[in-house]
């Protein structure tokens, strides 16, 4: 029973209910619905199609489960860059900022599956994945947008990629970096962090190597009890002998809160699961609403995510380290069964969000090459993880790399792609208030792109800037020693 639970869990987050994975090789074409205008209007005044009667689902999730899938998708390793979210937007103007982008990550979700919904009526479909939504909004949009739809589907595909193959990368430096600060204390010796990144290649790849997720589905149970019980260690240490709260600002500088954001949204962003979860539900309608299981999942990790960022900054203050498992004390026992404990769980769960960035990139493989077989399937498996932890070794500072991410990906991922979806499916009914409302949330969408893209590149920037110049040094030196030796 518990194995049947995880499996259902794992399905949930890939980025199609129906995986690929499992039949190997294969070759399927989706083909995009258009829908008259006339027929639009004929389907939106009378609900003769019901699409959530229509699911044969044979493991549907109740809102229980869904609820606890969606806490688990945003409640990732983002959580762990919270405290210094916090350092850079100061303790009060974190609090309400991070209501902000709370709000604005919930509402965009919303916006998406509000549409999904009445596009299921539309073309007679009882489900869809985020791309499918995109595809089909966009191929019975406006005649501007109608041929963008394939182009819409294929890069919201690559986003999603690109997202979780970025995800991959910051797992494995999160995890070398708990693994580099044990060694440090016991071993008494420093070594650079890129050797533990590059250590953990052959762990991951064989990780990589578990054929489906029915085999991964023990792991991701592992995964989820040790996460829990280092948490709790760490809220455990948060939260003995605290500071005064004027010991901290409470407002941060202009300067550094592009970076706050860019965390946040990296760590609360759950857009890449939502359409998953809503199409394995049992009752879907329940998704949405005000008690629905958005607002009520969303509003508890909001509660939570301040909860750790307010308190681990208020704890640690400007000593506040990219990933708070660092800031634990390495003489405690307990803290380095809290870092053990999160850096496996993280493990664990790399496998998960690998199988997002497989399965994108194999039916890829499959659309084009027909004769692409299990071998070729194994090869891919080891090139996308040699690559990520290639990535990981070139940029192994985990703040500027999360804010990398959330800056680019999700903010046109979870902000500027469902509204634009929303106008391409209502386009006909548009009001001034919907047309003022998605101008304001595209605004916000982009503006958090740039400024937080050009803040985290600056940053990783800023971070190897002393190595690179020493590098040039030592160039030239060597250089002018071997023309005076000359």
């Amino acid at each position: 029973m518990a194995l049947q639970v995880a499996e259902s869990e794992l399905h949930s987050f890939l980025s199609d209910e129906k995986s690929k994975m499992n039949e190997v090789p294969q070759n399927i074409q989706k083909r995009t619905k258009i829908v008259e205008k006339d027929e639009v209007a004929h389907l939106n005044s009378i609900d003769y199609f019901d699409p959530f009667l229509e699911r044969n689902l044979e493991h549907s999730t109740t809102n229980g489960e869904t609820l606890t899938h969606l806490l688990k998708a945003s409640l990732g390793t983002g959580i762990l860059a919270m405290p210094l979210a916090f350092q850079c937007s100061g303790l009060i103007t974190g609090i309400f900022a991070t209501v902000f982008v709370s709000f604005v990550c919930t509402y965009c979700s919303y916006l998406l599956v509000k549409c999904a919904h009445t596009l299921y009526r539309r073309t007679k479909v009882s489900s869809m994945s985020y791309a499918d939504i995109a595809e089909v909004a966009f191929a019975n949009g406006p005649e501007w947008s109608q041929k963008f739809s394939s182009l819409t589907r294929q890069s919201i595909l690559w986003l999603l990629f690109v997202t979780y193959f970025g995800t991959c990368s910051v797992y494995t430096v999160i995890i070398a970096s708990n693994f580099h600060q044990l060694f440090t204390y016991h071993m008494g010796y420093e070594l650079n962090l890129r050797y533990f990144i590059a250590i953990l290649l052959i762990p991951l790849i064989l990780l990589s190597y578990v054929p489906n997720l029915k085999y991964l589905a023990p792991v991701s149970m592992i995964a989820n009890l040790l996460m829990a019980a280092g948490l709790s260690i760490t809220f455990y240490y948060m939260l003995c002998d605290v500071p005064s709260i004027s010991k901290r600002p409470t407002v941060g500088s202009f300067e550094a809160f592009p970076t706050f954001f860019c965390i946040t949204v990296f760590a609360m962003e759950a857009i890449g699961v939502v359409m998953p979860l809503e199409n394995n539900m049992k009752t879907p309608r329940h998704f949405l609403g005000v008690f629905g299981v958005l607002n009520v999942g969303m509003g508890g990790v909001t509660i939570v995510y301040i909860l750790l960022g307010f308190f681990g900054y208020l704890k640690y203050g400007e000593a506040t380290e990219s990933s708070i498992t660092l800031n634990l004390p390495t003489e405690d026992v307990a803290a380095q069964v809290a870092k053990i404990c999160i850096s496996l769980a993280v493990f664990c769960t790399y496998g998960l969000q690998f199988f997002v960035c497989l399965e994108i990139t194999w039916t890829k493989i499959q659309e084009n090459f027909e004769k692409a077989t299990i071998y070729h399937n194994y090869i891919l498996r080891t090139v996308l993880v040699t690559m990520s932890v290639i990535i990981a070794v070139a940029v192994p500072t985990i703040g500027p790399f999360i804010g990398l991410i959330g800056a680019f990906c999700f903010s046109l991922l979870g902000i500027v792609m469902p509204v634009v979806i929303e106008f391409a499916t209502y386009w006909e009914n548009t009001t001034v208030w919907m047309t003022v409302r998605n101008a304001v949330l595209i605004t916000i969408g982009i503006i958090a792109l740039i400024f937080g893209t050009t803040s985290s590149v600056t940053d990783i920037i800023t971070a190897y800037e002393p190595y690179a110049t020493q590098a040039v040094k030592s160039s030239i030196n060597s250089t002018l020693t071997n023309s005076t030796a000359q």
